[in-house]
């Protein structure tokens, strides 16, 4: 029998499939934007005993392509029927358009080479090579233009290979836009004010272009002689004092689940669910090429279905278990991603050490669970990572990579929304604004949220040398409150308690958020993208949890004029000593160099999650000598006096 959070099976998306069919529900225009696990409720999952019988739900959105129609659709796989038929809002405001399929990226490239003004426009310009023409369909935004409200709409820019193989985001040809309907399958309008030359530089990082590798690295080999310290039940993963389910669906990819650790003879619950549901890409620029892009990466073109297959020594190093994803294609037929998630340890240096005077040191190494995935959209790479730590602590890591998003200038031209990052090639500023989710459950559901600060102490009774300093802790005891912005100066952080279960020195225990802070999002409030990613606007929004809200942005962002955290936090709802939700928003504000040219080197972000109060006393005492198990001199016992 399934576990009722496994992710879906290949027969389980064919059956889903086959339900609409057979009730009559399909046609041959009816195509899949999204396929997903519709999981059950709190109560069922955590009284499940393996035997149990489930009911295995999914949720499916419909879109017939010849006439715009959308729907959404609940099936029972486990029943074989069909339990619900909704149809979908996406033409009066507010609405939003479903996911774009993948074969709609083709049919706007064949639009947009098909059209005679875009042709009109290449051959004024002198590009003639019209077959190393690419075309890039992007979501539009929503600017509430007549001749798209209710349409849709997708834009596309054009880039050039100079031959086949050639990475045609070096060669933007600047302000050449063309709009697109994607229904009527017809160009709207296309806008033409560009007269800078697509610029020649090369942009290629292949082997084949770069010339021989560097011989002087000398080769790291990861070797666990007795095998990784995890065991993996089907998705049920267990190492070292943590224990956690990892799953995976179309939209939010990696998604992580009943996450406890283990306390004694108790395995201590500190997440229910967590993932990277929603990110938001804005960008800095004015000009008419590229002010509306602000990519939705998850809601309008899936995370998960656009996730890599992952290899041994490039994407993971070491002992790895790796986990299969599988996702609807177009027609709604299943298609396997094979080793889309990455499950490994990795030796992380020093966890503790002290040394007493004439005395040896006595240290333990610490050591993670390391569990991620990739997903590539478009010109950008997304690496998701989530570290398990021997003392309690979680880390996030996203990893952002791949090609800077490029347009034309006149070489030397200066630009302060747009860097010059080759020769006539620019890089608009942009942000990468991604939104954690975290379904918290320290030592059971109902929790309470806390603001921690360290404040200062002004020079006087209370402070007679003026050295003092103390910390203050302020719940946050409703929605209206719970809106935050992270404060390096006073060491921001927020914790989540449990009032109902007290630590041996008396206080509640709990976890505390730890946020690296960069700015939230740059763009004015008011404007299109401020209101259409308003959960980029702070740092951290707690909710009451709610099993409909799952999106940060809106179930269907694509076109929406703003939905999401905004709008359910105006209920005000009760935090305290209740079931809560963490939102936190983080990520790099990015403004383009000339060494993330051709290709970007990693850029890192993320946030911790840390045991505060939640366990007695430090849980890696018991950690083994170290000293014959890494590295070279095995003459040497260092690590225990």
């Amino acid at each position: 029998m399934p576990h009722p959070l496994d992710p879906l099976s290949a027969e389980e998306i064919s059956a889903a499939r086959r339900i609409l069919d057979e009730a009559g529900k399909l046609t041959s225009t009816s195509r899949f934007p999204q396929v997903l696990p519709v999981e059950p409720e709190k109560s069922v999952v955590l009284g499940f005993s393996e035997g149990d019988a489930v009911e295995r739900r999914v949720l499916l959105t419909v879109l017939d392509t010849a006439t715009g129609d959308a729907a959404e659709a609940l099936v029972s796989v486990t029943t074989d029927s069909l339990l619900s038929w909704q149809a979908l809002n996406n033409r009066q405001a507010p609405y939003g358009q479903p996911q774009y399929l993948f074969e709609e990226y083709d049919l706007a490239a064949e639009i947009v080479k098909a059209d005679p003004q875009w042709q009109a426009a290449m051959a004024r310009r002198g590009l003639t090579d019209l077959e190393n023409a690419f075309a890039a369909p992007l979501a539009p935004g929503s600017f509430g233009r007549a001749d798209e409200v209710g349409r849709r709409v997708i834009r596309s820019l054009t880039f050039m290979r100079n031959f086949a193989g050639d990475s045609p985001w070096a060669h933007p040809v600047e302000g050449l836009i063309v709009h697109i309907d994607l229904t009527e399958r017809r160009v709207i309008r296309v806008d033409d004010d560009g007269d800078v030359p697509v610029p020649q530089a090369e942009g290629n990082y292949a082997a084949k272009f770069t010339g021989p590798a560097r011989t002087s690295l000398k080769p790291i080999e990861i070797s666990q002689p007795e095998g990784p310290s995890f065991s993996v039940r089907g998705n049920q993963v267990s190492w070292e004092n943590w224990k956690l389910r990892v799953g995976f669906n179309a939209k939010e990819g990696l998604v992580l689940n009943t996450v406890s650790f283990r306390d004694g003879e108790e395995d201590r619950s500190v997440l229910y669910r967590a993932s990277v549901p929603e990110m938001v890409v804005p960008y800095g620029d004015t000009t008419n090429t590229r002010f509306w892009i602000s990519y939705f990466d998850a809601g309008e073109y899936l995370l998960g279905k656009n996730a890599n297959s992952l290899k041994l020594g490039c994407d993971c190093l070491g002992v790895i278990h790796y986990f299969d994803g599988f996702v609807a294609d177009d027609h709604g037929h299943p298609v396997k991603i094979p080793q889309v998630i990455c499950m490994h340890e990795e030796d992380y240096g020093i966890l503790w050490k002290h040394t007493e005077p004439g005395e040896k040191s006595v240290v333990r190494r610490s050591r993670r669970l390391v569990i991620s995935y990739f997903a590539t959209i478009g010109n950008y790479d997304y690496g998701f990572f989530w570290y398990f730590y021997l003392d309690g602590t979680i880390q996030v890591e996203a990893k952002a990579t791949g090609i800077v998003f490029a347009g034309a200038t006149v070489p030397g031209t200066p630009n302060r929304h747009a860097p010059e990052v080759a020769p006539g090639v620019i890089a608009p500023v942009h942000q990468h604004l991604f939104c954690a989710r975290l379904d918290v459950a320290i030592d059971g559901l109902n929790n309470t949220v806390e603001e921690g600060e360290v404040v200062g102490i002004p020079t006087g009774p209370e402070n007679p040398y003026g050295n003092a300093f103390t910390h203050r802790r302020t719940v946050l005891g409703r929605e209206s409150e719970a809106s935050r912005l992270a404060d390096t100066a006073v060491g921001r952080s927020w914790y989540v308690s449990n009032p109902a279960r007290l630590n041996h020195v008396g206080q509640p225990t709990s976890y505390h958020l730890i946020p690296q802070p960069g700015p939230t999002l740059m763009a004015q409030p008011g404007s299109s993208v401020a209101e259409r990613a308003a959960f980029a606007t702070k740092h951290l929004w707690v909710t009451q949890f709610d099993p409909a809200e799952r999106f940060p942005a809106g179930d269907y962002p694509n076109q929406h004029t703003g939905d999401g955290l905004k709008r359910w936090t105006a209920a005000d709802r009760n935090l305290e000593n209740t079931d809560v939700v963490l939102w936190h928003v983080f990520g790099p504000t990015h403004i383009p160099r000339t060494e993330d040219w051709p290709i970007m080197p990693v850029d890192y972000s993320g946030f911790m999650f840390k045991p505060y109060g939640f366990l007695d006393r430090n849980p890696a005492l018991d950690l083994p000598d170290g000293s014959t198990t890494h590295g070279t001199d095995q003459d040497c016992s260092c690590c225990d006096g």
